[in-house]
């Protein structure tokens, strides 16, 4: 399995992700995520940078690939300009770039006051934003008249030698037969063997599965949860909630149900190796081909270490 490193766009200025991406290929991690956000969950987190100016300055100081997890390419950004910043960041990584691809959350994807779609609707809309964008990577001038997009004498000029490869992200029945029906791989963030399995029984055969989840480092596994849940309170909601939450303040208001202990099931909390090695073990046994961890809170020194010391030479 290969082990990547999550830059969480949410959380972190430009400037500290660039110093993280170096920090994690130093380490040995092998991939980066990265979240492609226009707002942060929580105000506590602070961060919302555009992810396409990041992902351009990360060519210049890494050379391990990038994914976004993911890329929204239907509403706030129209799919023909995806794919040309798609086209443009695979060519700065020389090809060592991958679109990962969602149906969004109406936290980032409503500002421009158009409806928040229903599911059914947002993954028809996903499924046509990836033909967009295929059509445009062959270099031909496209015109596009579908139910959702027009596209006219369109051409993207810089293009990688080779496409990028788009994974999609699904969590319900529905997203993950639409990924193994038309993703070159697939994204999900929970160890749940079910999931890989629908994906690969419905065409997805072999293709890659990316999963990843987020630890906070910190002397005491307590420590660890207190971060978290100052930080990403969110990440412990369950449901639709994230999908349909239009604010980071409605976040914050319905944040106000977790309660710290509830960030341990969330998170892997504290400085312990175990604790990291289980979780890896879990989205291994669940059939994922690459795993990747995002850390919150100051101490992501101290996670790189925790891997480079006692994490990769147990599992390598």
């Amino acid at each position: 399995m290969r082990i990547g490193y999550f830059l969480s766009s949410e959380e972190y200025s430009p400037a500290e992700l660039l110093e993280q991406a170096r920090g994690a290929e130093r380490a040995g991690f092998e991939a980066l995520w990265i979240s492609d956000h226009y707002h942060p969950w929580v105000d506590a987190q602070g961060q919302s940078a555009f992810v396409w100016s990041t992902i351009g300055a990360l060519s210049q100081v890494c050379s391990v690939p990038v994914t976004t997890a993911v890329t929204c390419p239907t509403m706030r950004i129209h799919p023909a300009i995806i794919a040309q910043a798609a086209a443009t960041s695979a060519v700065l990584h020389s090809g060592r770039f991958c679109l990962g691809v969602g149906s969004g959350e109406a936290l980032n994807e409503h500002i421009l006051g158009d409806a928040w779609p229903q599911t059914d609707l947002r993954l028809e809309m996903l499924e046509e934003a990836v033909e967009v964008m295929r059509k445009l990577w062959q270099g031909r001038f496209v015109n596009h008249y579908g139910d959702h997009y027009v596209v006219q004498h369109a051409r993207i000029y810089t293009r990688p030698d080779t496409p990028p490869p788009v994974y999609v992200s699904g969590f319900g029945p529905k997203a993950i037969d639409l990924a193994a029906r038309i993703g070159d791989g697939y994204i999900c963030t929970m160890p749940d063997a079910d999931m890989v399995r629908r994906f690969r029984d419905n065409g997805g055969g072999d293709k890659p599965c990316q999963g990843g989840f987020k630890a906070a480092y910190a002397d005491s596994e307590d420590e660890g949860a207190r971060i978290a849940y100052e930080k990403w309170p969110n990440a412990a909601l369950p449901g639709e909630l994230s999908q349909v939450l239009a604010s980071p303040r409605h976040f914050e208001q319905a944040a106000q149900l977790v309660q710290p202990e509830m960030m341990k099931r969330s998170f892997v909390c504290g400085n312990g190796a175990e604790a990291h090695l289980e979780k890896i073990d879990k989205y291994a046994k669940a059939g994922f081909d690459e795993l990747y961890v995002a850390n919150t809170g100051p101490n992501t020194q101290g996670l790189f270490d925790l891997y480079q010391r006692e994490v990769f030479p147990r599992i390598r």
